[in-house]
């Protein structure tokens, strides 16, 4: 299975509830107001448009990932 990269949780609720847990664990949360039945196409790329504007890090510091881009193909 692909890892999952953006999990939007809608409703307003501010927690996963053990929803894929571990399956989770690098993945980006973006929480919504918008309830489910009300998520467009404008909503769902307010998502999107969030989750490209953040660092993803894998767990990785933003120094560690700096030191790893710098450092080029091996």
């Amino acid at each position: 299975q692909p890892p999952v990269d953006l999990f939007i949780r809608t409703g307003g609720e501010l927690r996963i509830s053990n929803f894929l847990l571990w399956q989770l664990a690098y993945a980006e949360l973006v929480f919504i107001d918008t309830l489910w039945p009300d998520v467009d196409a404008g909503v769902l790329d307010d998502a999107i448009a969030e989750f490209a504007r953040r660092e993803r890090r894998f767990g990785r510091t933003s120094a560690q990932v700096a030191a790893v881009s710098n450092q080029g193909p091996a």
